[in-house]
């Protein structure tokens, strides 16, 4: 049996990490949403808004956002309209 350096190993944890594995539509929600604002670092946040919140609702509040080319941080702007269409 062939040993596995450390280095190796975080190599291949490194290229399992790149492979998505969906199970729920919220989490699609989340990656979609996260694609659209081209914030991949915060997903996690958009699938646990997903979760919480109607999906329809967010992935229309997100394609209108994406779709504005003045924006400069479009997830930082998504948030800040959520917030405001949360607390009407």
């Amino acid at each position: 049996m062939k040993q596995t350096s450390k280095e190796d190993y975080i190599k291949i944890l490194k290229e399992r990490m790149k492979i998505l594995k969906v199970y729920s539509v919220y989490q699609m929600t989340g990656l979609s949403i996260a694609d659209l604002l081209e914030d991949r670092a915060h997903k996690s946040l958009y699938m646990k808004l997903a979760k919480k919140y109607n999906n329809d609702w967010l992935m229309r509040l997100a394609r209108d956002v994406a779709s504005r080319n003045n924006i400069q941080n479009k997830g930082a702007y998504f948030m800040k309209l959520l917030q405001s269409k949360i607390k009407e």
